[in-house]
C-alpha cells in the first residue's frame, strides 16, 4: 500500500491536491506555558526550503488556522495506494529558544490538524531538536499484532494488580519493543497517549459512530495494561510501547485531529467489558485487509459499519459479540476535583463554582488572557467570561458552559500549572 514517496516526488504529488484541510500550531516551553511571538515556517515534506506559510503565535502559544492542500477525501474512505493525507515539515523559531523542526505533521482532507510544538531553552550543548513523524499505521508498513486472550489471568503470587478500573494521569510509553533497552521512556498525560494512538492509526475522516468504536477500544486495551499491570508484573517499569506487534503505535510529538480530541475528550472515562469480569477487555484489532484477524474488530471494515448507519456499540458487538458492553471507570487519578454531575453555568452558585473560580485564578497567570476573578461561588458575568475565554484557549466551544469536558480540561490545566508554580519554589 506504502509508495515511499519521496524529494521531488512527494512534493509533486502533494502540490496537485485540490482538497483542502487545516492546521493549526501552538508552540509550548519546556514548562508548557505559552511561547508568543515564535515564527512558524510551513513546507511541504520533501522540500522544507520552499516556505509555503509563515505564521506568529500570539500570548496563548498558538497560531491562526490555516487552511493547506490535501490528497482527495476519498483516498482516506477507501483503501487505497496513494497517501490519504499531506505531510508538511514546519520549522519554528522563537528568542531564548533552541529551533525546532517538525518533519511530517500530517493535513487531512476536511479536517483540522493540532499539532503542539515544545521548545527548550536555548543552550551552547543543545542542538536543535528534530522531530520525524512516522508514516501513519494504515498506509505504512508496521508488524501486526501478536494475538494475546482479551482476558488476562490476575496472578495469586502476590503480584500487584489494581482493585478498581482507574483512569491513570500518566502513564509510560516505551518507545519500542519491551526488549529494546536503548528504548525512551516517555511520560503522556493518559488522554494525550489515546489522542495521539487513534490519530496514528485511524482517520480522522471516517464516520463519527467509527471513530467511538476504535476510540473505545484503544482506551479498553490501554487500560487493561494499566489494571493488570502486565509489563510491570514481568519486571519492566513502563505501562506500555509503542510497537505495534505488542500494543498500539504512539509517536512521540505527532499531531492530532481535533474531530478526534473531541471524541476523547467526551469518552476518555469508558472502556469495554464482558459480564462477571472486572478488567477491561483486551481489544485487539487489525486494519482488516493486510491483516486479517477473525474475533477481532478490522478498521476499514469498522468503516464500513459506520457509513451503512451502525453505531459504536453495535459495531463492537459486531466484532466482539454481544457480551461487549460499554463499562466507565470509577476513578480519574490526579484530577483534584470530580464533576459535580451538573453543568455549572450562569445563575450557578456553591462550592463547585468557588472551586472553578479559584483554578480560573491559578491558570490565568500562565494563560493572562483569562481574566482574574474574585472568587464569590456565584457563577456571574465575569466567570462567564473567564470560561469562554478558557474555552477558546484551549480549542473547546466557547459557550460558556462548564459540562465535563471543559470541567476535565480545566482540572488539567489547573494541576499542571499547579506544579509549575511547585517546580520554581
Amino acid at each position: 500500500m506504502n509508495m515511499n514517496l519521496t524529494g521531488r516526488h512527494l512534493m509533486a504529488a502533494q502540490t496537485d491536491q485540490a482538497d483542502r484541510g487545516s492546521l493549526l500550531v501552538t508552540v509550548l516551553s519546556e514548562k508548557n506555558t505559552p511561547v508568543a511571538d515564535a515564527v512558524v515556517d510551513i513546507s511541504y515534506t520533501g522540500e522544507p526550503g520552499n516556505t509555503l506559510e509563515e505564521l506568529q503565535t500570539d500570548t496563548t502559544g498558538r497560531t491562526g488556522i490555516v487552511e493547506l492542500n490535501t490528497p482527495p477525501l476519498e483516498y482516506s474512505l477507501q483503501p487505497s495506494s496513494s497517501m490519504p493525507y499531506a505531510e508538511y515539515t514546519l520549522h519554528i523559531t522563537a528568542p531564548g529558544y533552541e529551533p525546532t523542526v517538525v518533519s511530517g505533521t500530517e493535513v487531512l482532507s476536511g479536517e483540522l490538524s493540532l499539532q503542539d510544538v515544545h521548545l527548550h531553552s536555548l543552550s551552547e550543548s543543545e542542538q536543535p531538536e528534530a522531530i520525524v513523524i512516522p508514516e501513519h499505521t494504515l498506509y505504512g508498513s508496521y508488524p501486526p499484532k501478536i494475538a494475546e486472550a482479551e482476558i488476562k489471568p490476575v496472578s495469586i503470587s502476590g503480584e500487584l494488580v489494581l482493585d478498581a478500573v482507574v483512569v491513570p494521569e500518566f502513564i509510560i510509553v516505551h518507545d519500542g519493543p519491551p526488549r529494546d533497552t536503548s528504548a525512551a521512556d516517555h511520560y503522556v498525560r493518559y488522554k494525550d497517549y489515546i489522542k495521539n494512538v487513534a490519530s496514528s492509526e485511524i482517520y480522522a475522516t471516517w464516520p463519527r459512530e467509527t471513530l467511538i468504536a476504535n476510540i473505545l477500544a484503544i482506551q479498553s486495551f490501554t487500560l487493561n495494561r494499566v489494571y493488570t499491570e502486565w509489563y510491570r508484573n514481568k519486571r519492566y517499569d513502563f505501562t506500555i510501547t509503542s510497537s505495534t506487534a505488542y500494543d498500539q503505535k504512539w509517536s512521540a510529538g505527532r499531531n492530532i485531529f481535533q474531530s478526534i480530541s473531541d471524541i476523547v475528550d467526551e469518552i476518555f472515562l469508558n472502556y469495554l467489558s464482558r459480564p462477571n469480569v472486572r478488567q477491561p477487555i483486551l481489544t485487539q484489532y487489525c486494519d482488516g485487509l493486510r491483516t486479517q484477524c477473525p474475533n477481532w474488530m478490522s478498521q476499514w471494515g469498522s468503516a464500513d459499519f459506520g457509513e451503512n448507519g451502525y453505531d459504536a456499540l453495535e459495531i463492537l458487538r459486531y466484532y466482539y459479540g454481544d457480551s461487549i458492553y460499554i463499562n466507565m471507570a470509577e476513578e480519574v487519578s490526579g484530577v483534584p476535583e470530580s464533576y459535580p454531575g451538573y453543568p455549572l453555568k450562569t445563575g450557578s452558585a456553591g462550592a463547585d463554582v468557588l472551586k472553578l473560580q479559584e483554578q480560573l485564578n491559578a491558570i490565568s497567570d500562565s494563560y493572562p488572557l483569562i481574566p482574574k476573578l474574585t472568587p464569590d461561588g456565584v457563577f456571574g458575568e465575569r466567570t462567564l467570561e473567564a470560561v469562554r475565554t478558557f474555552q477558546s484557549v484551549f480549542g473547546l466551544s466557547p459557550d460558556g458552559i462548564v459540562g465535563p469536558r471543559t470541567w476535565y480540561r480545566i482540572q488539567e490545566i489547573y494541576v499542571a500549572v499547579r506544579r509549575l508554580g511547585e517546580d520554581m519554589t
